[in-house]
């Protein structure tokens, strides 16, 4: 594998943005250092953080490099701030970025990676989770798979759970008034029935949550709603909280279920 450390110049952002990618390199079997696969039309993950992470985040606190060496697996790891992968009423708009601008940058750096909606999926923990899945319902032309780790997945009937890590001014700054989240592009549940209606093909879907994690019941909404609308997808619970204990044991499964030819 090659680990490399970006610098990128977002147009939409008007900033520099850090990104950390691993990509499929060919090498020989030393030191357990062997990476097998194609390594053209290559699959791409892009990995989110959460509040309080950044593009390191996943490098420093879990072994992803080395869980995804078999797997001839891409992955792309950006610093998305506070963002929320949102819009933001203060004129910041990350959901722009990693929806768009993103992808059509690592592309031109990186011409290896797959284009194939089969071949490409989101993956992200707490805030994370919440933007993997929001990419999936919004962009299921993009995206052929997505898990959501901890994920705030349904956060417009759950909003109690954001005022509970921080204030309402935050928020705002966010999404605007929290009383205009629900059925809009920032309310993954409206996002849901929009694409069911739209008749697309959803994309393959993951949520898992820690059974002693905050975010618990938003998880199991989101969950019902699936399976009521008949939506194929995982859903998943076991002991944990909101934590990297968790996240470094629940990443392992998510790569397992990726539908990736191994």
């Amino acid at each position: 594998m090659a680990f490399l450390q970006a610098n990128i110049y977002s147009n939409v952002l008007e900033m520099e943005v850090s990104v950390n990618v691993v990509l499929p390199q060919k090498t020989e079997k030393k030191i357990g250092t062997a990476t097998k696969g194609n390594f053209t039309d290559v699959p791409v993950l892009y990995l989110l953080h959460g509040m309080g992470g950044n593009h390191s985040v996943w490098e420093r606190r879990t072994s992803i490099e080395r869980y995804v060496s078999d797997l001839g697996l891409a992955v792309i790891m950006p610093s998305t701030d506070l963002g929320w992968y949102t819009d933001t009423t203060y004129d910041m708009n990350y959901w722009t970025f990693i929806s768009e601008e993103l992808p059509t940058i690592c592309h031109e750096l990186f011409p290896q990676l797959s284009t194939k909606r089969e071949k490409t999926f989101a993956v992200g923990l707490s805030m994370g989770g919440y933007g993997a899945l929001k990419l999936g319902l919004a962009k299921p032309e993009k995206f052929g798979a997505v898990a959501s780790l901890s994920g705030a997945v349904n956060l417009a009937d759950r909003i109690e759970d954001l005022l509970a890590i921080k204030g309402r001014t935050f928020w705002e700054g966010i999404f605007g008034p929290l009383e205009n989240v629900q059925g809009s592009i920032n309310d993954p549940m409206y996002l849901l029935d929009q694409l069911v209606a739209s008749g697309e093909k959803v994309p393959d879907i993951f949520l898992c949550c820690g059974e002693e994690d905050l975010l618990l019941y938003g998880n199991k909404t989101m969950a019902n709603a699936l399976k009521a609308r008949n939506i194929d997808h995982t859903f998943k619970t076991g002991p944990g909280n909101h934590d990297w204990v968790f996240w470094d044991e629940w990443i392992q499964r998510v790569l397992d279920w990726l539908p990736l030819e191994k």
